[in-house]
């Protein structure tokens, strides 16, 4: 089997308990950094052989991992925070089990994305989720500039070092639109600033950020 498990994305007391279980019963942990997820691992008291997966090698450890599944081990696939799959690596993986015949299934849990959209205060019954924005200045606002069209609440991800460049699009684009900005969600810096477009770029302007950001946006109106 083949278990796809969401970890915390940040606070620790929000994992499952399936998720503990399951991770203490498998074989193998496929993971994002070994060192990140042995800093959830020890926490659980759970001891497991890791194996790196994460977007760079992901097709190199994609053999291994089918080979070890065929063969009969319980394999997981953590990402650092979150669950597997939402702008982390994951559908390649599935995809060759489906293939291989592997049984796949979800241990689901803590999302940046579903746990940003419960405290947004806008509409969420039609959405388009973008993920991460392109790092390129020019294709970020090219991408930005086909958004406005979109009638369904706007949802992306964004890093620190690009939150200000980001901003700055956001409010020469949507200006006359309401959002939510959501840094460090479940951690001990957690912030989630709603209302106008110019009110939270303005806010953000001048003050130091750190961590790393879901922006929702409404829709065309």
């Amino acid at each position: 089997m083949l278990y796809i498990i969401a970890t915390p994305i940040g606070n620790l007391g929000d994992i499952t308990f399936r998720a503990v279980d399951v991770l203490k019963d498998v074989d193998v942990i496929l993971c994002e950094d070994t060192r990140e997820a042995l800093k959830l691992l020890n926490h659980f008291d759970i001891k497991k052989p890791l194996l790196s997966y994460y977007k760079d090698n992901e097709r190199y450890r994609l053999k291994k991992a089918i080979e070890l599944l065929l063969q009969g081990k319980d394999v997981a696939l953590i990402c650092d925070r979150g669950t597997p799959g939402i702008s982390d690596p994951a559908y390649l993986l599935v995809r060759e089990a489906y293939r291989n015949g592997i049984p796949v299934t979800p241990v689901p849990g803590p999302s940046a994305l579903t746990a940003a959209m419960s405290v947004c205060g806008l509409p969420t019954d039609r959405t388009v989720f973008y993920g991460f924005l392109p790092r390129k200045k020019g294709k970020k606002k090219k991408i930005l500039e086909l958004l406005t069209e979109r009638e369904e609440t706007i949802i992306f991800y964004e890093s620190v070092h690009r939150i200000k460049e980001t901003l700055t699009f956001i409010k020469e684009l949507f200006a006359d639109r309401e959002m939510t900005l959501c840094r460090e969600l479940t951690k001990k810096f957690e912030e989630i600033k709603t209302g106008s477009v110019e009110d939270i770029c303005e806010y953000y302007k001048d003050k130091e950020l750190k961590g790393e950001f879901v922006i929702i946006i409404r829709g065309k109106t």
